[in-house]
């Protein structure tokens, strides 16, 4: 199969791409400047620069490649370890994704032109699924509940780009994988260093849910996705979707860093604004049933708590920096040949 992915040298694509090609698949992968061409081409794609705001140069670029299927993963995130970034990322997301936003919206309607132009029938796209749950009703939400609209918060403008992909997506019968809160070799969570200063506090009674997915995982699901050319929205998270006063404590145990800080809320309001407050005390999580039902997903790291007990899932490290892995047996039998100790004691349980 063809497979052309934008946005390729983020890390989700910096993973699927050699993932794609060790299954023989031909690999276009983009990337929004030059500097990571060289990574790209290491990892087996053609590779090429590619604004994915410019619809004239998305047309050329698909029209080149010819691809049976399109990978939408642009987004400009910024990877930092300063503190005050994570703080920003978290309390206003708009500010922090003005870019991401016009990649969700312009970009997603350049591919999807360039998709139809080129006659590509099968398209999957990037969204989200950690916090941002309709908050009414259960904890858990599935893809049939929608998504919090963020009316009146600073992140509504980043809720309607996330509404605009999905609708554009599968109306045009794509697929949608809505990724948790990515953990693992090569990530660089913001949670994470706030965690590490201490800038994450348990706010109020903590009881704001949040889906978790190694990178792995997530990844292995994505391949599950392209190669059975799957349609519709599913959930990409772990088994456990688990609220603030439990995977904060933990988290913050398996890092190494003290025990986060207690606020009231009312006193949180002021010191961390409105988003970070309804975010730790009202947030909801997503189950991943259907994904593992209709994608035949085995996932290796079922829970984020077991996932953080390995010092190697939080090093927030530089993905060259990462040794490579071979597929571990739950993958191999997951992925098909293609044809066509401190933080153990954290909360003094083994499980969440």
């Amino acid at each position: 199969m063809r497979v052309f992915v934008a946005g390729a040298s983020g890390v989700l694509g910096r993973r699927l791409v050699p993932r794609l090609v060790a299954r023989g698949h031909q690999v276009t992968a983009t990337t929004a400047g030059p500097a990571r061409l060289g990574l790209l081409r290491q990892l087996g794609a053609e590779a090429l620069v590619l604004d994915g705001l410019d619809a004239a140069a998305v047309g050329e670029a698909v029209a080149t490649a010819r691809p049976d299927m399109i990978v939408h993963f642009m987004t400009a995130a910024r990877a930092t370890s300063r503190a005050d970034a994570g703080v920003d990322a978290l309390g206003h997301p708009d500010r922090y994704a003005l870019t991401t936003n016009r990649l969700r919206t312009e970009g997603t309607d350049h591919l999807l032109a360039a998709a139809q132009a080129t006659g590509t029938t099968h398209f999957v796209a990037q969204s989200t699924a950690s916090t941002n749950g309709l908050r009414q009703g259960g904890w858990v939400k599935t893809e049939l509940d929608p998504l919090d609209p963020e009316t009146g918060t600073p992140a509504h403008r980043t809720a309607q780009a996330v509404r605009h992909l999905e609708h554009t997506v599968v109306n045009a019968g794509g697929t949608v994988l809505r990724y948790g809160l990515l953990y693992g070799p090569g990530t660089t969570s913001h949670h994470l260093t706030l965690v590490r200063s201490r800038q994450l506090p348990l706010i109020g009674p903590a009881t704001g849910h949040t889906s978790w997915i190694h990178l792995d995982d997530a990844i292995t699901a994505t391949v599950l996705a392209v190669e059975q050319e799957a349609t519709g929205i599913f959930n990409i998270v772990d088994d456990h979707p688990a609220p603030a006063h439990a995977w904060l404590p933990h988290l913050a145990a398996c890092t190494g860093a003290r025990t986060p800080r207690r606020l009231p809320s009312a006193l949180a309001r002021l010191l961390t604004g409105t988003m970070t407050t309804t975010l730790m005390t009202q947030s909801r999580a997503f189950s991943n049933a259907k994904a593992k039902e209709q994608l035949h997903w085995h996932l290796l790291h079922p829970t984020w708590h077991q996932g953080f007990q390995h010092p190697r899932n939080l090093q927030n490290a530089p993905y060259a920096q990462i040794p490579p892995r071979r597929d571990h047996p739950t993958q191999q039998r997951n992925l098909m040949p293609y044809s066509g100790p401190a933080c153990r004691r954290a909360n003094g349980r083994s499980r969440p």
